[in-house]
């Protein structure tokens, strides 16, 4: 095993020795830590400079105005789920993996005071930051809670709209996450969400790499197979949408040194010619009274 020069990643690859879960809260609590000080996470783990080639021109000035400049700091996401989700005045919103609450906060004033937005996260600090955004933004309709997106703390068939911005592929049980998914959804309920997905197969010395995991790409899923997930859960009209690609000209930052150095420039370009940011649109069927057994 290669040693990392990262020290916020902890090891180069990961392996049993290695909890994934707790990985991933320690860097985004950093993230949040770092929007709170003015200052984006610049490490080989996501943020940075390097990153805002995935992160950057996601929203409109119409959409960000208002939002307080910690939430944009913190947002680590690859798309804009908000534009797909076709968020209605009245509907109750989830958010999976809600961070410093950008989505959120621009989802409540779709939703209007009829509505109501949750935002899931299991970091305490990015939980902090939410609701210190929400105060500032002064919305009302809004609750931050803290939870899992495997086990989502609330009922079955409780919300129109499932979002999220590039955290499912952060999970080790993605199944588990679209089965909760679906079973807190309402029938006819909506899931539109950002992610980042592979547009052919990689090798699996790429997936097994701990840098690139928590930087959002080692955990996607490929295209078909993440349509074949959501049909597994019980969705129907399941599909991809790319909407933005990426060339061996983005290497630099986004892909850790000590992965180019373990693998060589010519592996790391197949790479970066085999992910996307993608828009995954899905409904639950009017006909499901809860869950997919």
């Amino acid at each position: 095993m290669v040693g990392n020069n990262c020290g916020c990643c902890g090891g180069n690859q990961f392996d049993e020795s290695n909890d994934i879960k707790q990985i991933v809260r320690k860097t985004y609590g950093r993230a949040a830590q770092n929007a709170g000080k003015g200052t984006k996470l610049s490490c080989c783990c996501g943020g940075g400079p390097s990153t805002d080639i995935i992160t950057r021109d996601l929203y409109t000035e119409a959409e960000i105005q208002g939002i307080p400049e910690e939430a944009l700091l913190a947002s680590l996401g690859c798309a804009n789920p908000i534009a797909l989700a076709e968020i209605k005045p009245g509907e109750t919103v989830l958010d999976l993996g809600s961070g410093g609450g950008i989505d959120v906060l621009i989802s409540a004033r779709r939703v209007g005071p009829a509505g109501k937005v949750y935002g899931l996260d299991m970091t305490d600090e990015m939980l902090e930051l939410a609701r210190a955004n929400q105060k500032k933004a002064g919305i009302d309709n809004v609750e931050f809670i803290k939870g899992e997106i495997e086990n989502i703390p609330l009922p079955d068939n409780s919300v129109d709209v499932i979002i999220s911005n590039c955290v499912i592929n952060l999970s080790t049980d993605k199944d588990r996450v679209l089965k909760e998914a679906f079973r807190v959804l309402k029938p006819g309920g909506r899931f539109a969400v950002a992610d980042i997905v592979f547009t052919r197969p990689v090798a699996e010395e790429f997936q097994d790499h701990i840098a690139l995991w928590t930087g959002c790409i080692a955990g996607a899923l490929e295209s078909q197979e993440y349509i074949g997930k959501l049909t597994k859960a019980g969705f129907e009209e399941p599909e991809v949408q790319i909407v933005r690609t990426y060339s061996v000209d983005d290497t630099d930052g986004l892909i850790p040194e000590e992965v180019i150095e373990r693998f060589g420039p010519q592996q790391v370009a197949e790479l970066m010619q085999s992910f996307a940011s993608a828009c995954i649109r899905a409904r639950k069927p009017l006909s499901a009274c809860c869950c997919n057994s």
